[in-house]
């Protein structure tokens, strides 16, 4: 398996760093919590999406695109670094943004990644909700290509064989940071959505034959269809590699308890997870992904799954800058 034969452009700013969390730690009194900073990724605020990009752009240029498409909510943290990708390799970008929430409220229309969707240059479409996007998207492409522009087009999240190249290789830095300080993980535990994060991540784990137990705590699908969802990716995925078979259906495991009211609308656990993270240790979550995924994990020491004495790895994906979206969320006027 080599990933450097896979087309490849530097926007992160990698390896992102691997943190002790000790007051989050002793504050929940269980296991060893660490955490990897891919909030820290670099393009415009950072995020997971950044290490997809890296592979989904190279191809995209070595397609001859003038312009990139995908599509999101409307605080999508993909759109916003796809577009930043864009503007940083001199490509257009289009993208198409779903009502997933049904909010009306003008900052989370137009602030946090909206915002800076439109610094980017990016030029948007609006969708209502329950549509099929990916349609969507490909009939907005073949409009494009209509008028002569070499469109390429980028799956929501990121999340297709190539994007999930970007997280096969944050398992390998993930094990060579693990090596180098000696530190002995017990689970890893992440915000899973679109899949790729997931599915990339157990294809490099059972690659490497680690060992180590992922767990993806869900923002928007239910348990089988999110874990469904990822195997079928993580198999793709594979595939490409060159590894086949390598990932087997029990190896994918999702936790879908804490999405609350629905994808983009946080539950009080959510607000728990930022406030406590924001206080503890100083680190910013988002409302969608990290918030929910850091719930999950809270809760679950809380009842005893993870247990005193582990060591648990939380990646974080990003996005606090949707914190901005979501004021109406918050008591600031306090």
């Amino acid at each position: 398996m080599n990933l450097a034969k896979f087309p490849r452009v530097r926007l992160a700013h990698l390896p992102t760093p691997l943190e002790h969390l000790p007051r989050l730690s002793e504050h929940l009194g269980g296991p060893e919590i660490w955490i990897k900073r891919d909030d820290c990724t670099g393009l415009s605020t950072g995020g997971n999406k950044t290490r997809k990009l890296e592979f989904l752009m190279a191809e995209a240029q070595a397609e001859g695109a003038d312009i990139v498409l995908t599509q999101g909510a409307t605080q999508s943290n993909h759109a916003r670094q796809t577009a930043a990708a864009a503007a940083k390799l001199g490509l257009d970008c289009h993208i198409l943004l779903e009502d997933r929430t049904g909010y009306n409220f003008d900052n989370y229309k137009y602030n946090g990644n909206v915002l800076l969707d439109h610094l980017h240059g990016a030029s948007i479409e609006h969708r209502g909700p329950d549509l099929d996007m990916h349609a969507e998207m490909e009939a907005v492409a073949d409009g494009f290509r209509a008028k002569g522009r070499r469109a390429y087009v980028i799956p929501g999240g990121g999340s297709n064989p190539t994007g999930a190249l970007g997280y096969v290789n944050c398992a390998f830095e993930m094990l060579y940071q693990f090596v180098d300080k000696g530190l002995n993980v017990d689970h890893i535990v992440h915000a899973t959505g679109s899949a790729g994060t997931q599915a990339g991540l157990i294809t490099g784990l059972k690659a490497m034959n680690a060992g180590i137990p992922l767990l993806g705590i869900g923002v928007r699908a239910p348990k089988q269809k999110q874990e469904e969802n990822v195997f079928h990716l993580a198999v793709k995925t594979a595939e490409k590699l060159g590894c086949p078979g390598v990932v087997a259906r029990e190896d994918v495991v999702a936790n879908t308890d804490y999405v609350g009211p629905g994808y983009g609308l946080p539950a009080e656990d959510t607000l728990e997870a930022i406030d406590l993270f924001a206080k503890l240790e100083a680190i910013l979550l988002d409302p969608v992904y990290s918030g929910k995924g850091a719930a999950g994990l809270i809760d679950l020491i809380r009842k005893g799954h993870f247990k005193k004495g582990e060591k648990i790895v939380f990646l974080h994906t990003g996005g606090a800058i949707g914190l901005t979206g979501y004021l109406h969320c918050f008591d600031v006027a306090k």
